[in-house]
């Protein structure tokens, strides 16, 4: 019995070895946790939401949707799920317990066996438990940058949507405010008619303006609603919630050159991330399948209850034996061995090319938006600092000249509806910027100016 007993303590030690959770797999969980506390709970531990009201800005509305939106929910739990698959991915086999019971006594010297109790544990071949838990380790860390990558574009979603809001409560802003006008020139030119001094086309003139006008002011009214709904449903609230138009477009600038947003998509883009440690993955599963031509070998005890002879007395009457056994598989068919090898390598080869071809979608995809934004920039500087005053300048020299009678009421019509276009393509390039700037950033990871800063640290570290 001493002896089964000594058996079962180096096989718990050799369990416990083997149990145990790496530094970078606990490091792995860290992260999780640090994660969860950082987006999912308050001091007490309780969720809370930001209010959304006439005073909630755009981080209110980010973090609102971080904290709500189901389908980040759901990718923060598949990179919980992909870091539980570690732990049984390293973890020896299942120790396996048998009983046999002797229906036919087997009668020895020093007694009847009667029956038979085993312990038996697999150990697979050096170092396949570690590669098998580093392949589920890189598996979840790859579904973590799928989670950063979520994460990126539900704030690119709220940051695009909200934009778009902020510039119809600008649009409509605007042609309220030039109706008003029109609708004052209208009455001039109904005026004057009535008095002789103006023209019928003119009136007929200034009401088509009107009507064009309202008709926009009604379609801008109109899409108020399904751009709220889109904005609601990113925030995971119903989408009959009223949401209050931005009072402003926030002038959304960087001053990182093009060069170093190109290195850090590189480096920092999470979808390329996510292939950048499926490859390492695979990496993994290359060496685990080349382990595969070696055996596993199993460790048994078997322990034989003996009884006691009642008829004589005799040396080690009753002795219980204890059997330790080997065994080990033989990998003899090489053939099934090859074949799982050159499937890693496929997808190793495969992940590579893969993640070339992301790089290049998204470079391109970065080449458009910064070529976009520059363009948004260009038409900012013209309408705002030329086109804009001159146009405004216009309809007031035009509406001083009509006044006095020195001016055709159609010109005055015409620099209005000028000015008014100049206004909303104003507007436009300001929240196209925006939004390109905010796409810019989903490309790049994140915080551009805090990764350009960490990205310039790790190059002169090196």
């Amino acid at each position: 019995m001493r002896d089964i007993l000594k058996v079962l303590i180096m096989v718990g030690v050799l369990l416990l070895l083997f149990g145990c959770a790496t530094v970078r797999e606990r490091q792995a969980f860290s992260d999780w946790h640090e994660e969860d506390r950082r987006w999912r709970s308050s001091a007490s531990g309780d969720v809370r939401l930001p209010e959304i009201n006439e005073k909630s800005l755009l981080d209110d509305y980010v973090l609102y949707a971080l904290l709500n939106n189901p389908g980040l929910e759901a990718a923060f739990e598949k990179w919980r799920a992909a870091l539980e698959r570690v732990t049984p991915a390293r973890t020896l086999p299942d120790l396996r317990f048998t009983y046999a019971n002797y229906i036919k006594e087997v009668e020895t010297r020093v007694g009847a066996q009667e029956q038979k109790f085993g312990l038996a544990q697999t150990f697979p071949w050096f170092g396949k438990l570690d590669l098998r838990g580093e392949m589920a380790l890189q598996a979840a860390q790859a579904e973590r940058q799928r989670y950063e990558a979520v994460k990126l574009d539900l704030i690119f979603r709220v940051k695009n949507i909200y934009y778009e809001y902020g510039y119809l409560a600008q649009a409509i802003n605007i042609a309220k405010a030039n109706l008003t006008l029109l609708t004052h020139f209208e009455s001039v030119s109904r005026t004057k008619y009535r008095g002789g001094a103006g023209l019928q086309r003119a009136v007929i003139k200034v009401q088509v303006e009107l009507g064009k006008l309202e008709d926009r002011l009604r379609s801008l009214q109109g899409l108020t609603r399904p751009i709220a709904a889109k904005l609601n449903f990113a925030l995971n609230r119903p989408s009959h919630l009223p949401l209050p138009l931005p009072k402003t477009l926030p002038a959304e600038k960087h001053d990182v050159a093009d060069n170093a947003l190109f290195s850090l998509l590189r480096a920092e883009n999470p979808n390329l991330k996510v292939l950048d440690f499926m490859v390492v993955k695979e990496d993994f599963a290359i060496k685990l399948a080349e382990k595969n031509f070696f055996p596993d070998m199993t460790l048994g005890v078997d322990y034989i209850d003996t009884a006691s002879r009642s008829d004589m007395d005799l040396k080690d009457n009753g002795m219980d034996p204890v059997i330790a056994k080997l065994s080990i598989n033989v990998p003899i068919w090489r053939q099934k061995y090859n074949a799982i090898g050159k499937e890693a390598r496929a997808r190793h080869r495969a992940f590579l090319r893969d993640r070339k071809e992301k790089e290049n979608l998204l470079i391109a995809d970065l080449e458009m938006a910064l070529y976009q934004l520059r363009d948004a920039d260009r038409k900012i500087n013209l309408y705002g600092d030329m086109l804009l005053p001159k146009a405004a300048q216009n309809v007031k020299v035009n509406q001083l000249a009509f006044t006095s009678d020195k001016a055709n009421f159609l010109d005055l019509i015409d620099s209005q509806r000028i000015l008014l276009g100049f206004q909303l393509e104003h507007k436009r390039a300001l929240a196209d910027r925006a939004q390109k700037m905010a796409e810019i950033e989903m490309l790049t990871g994140g915080d551009i100016e805090r990764k350009t800063a960490g990205l310039e640290a790790q190059e002169s570290d090196k």
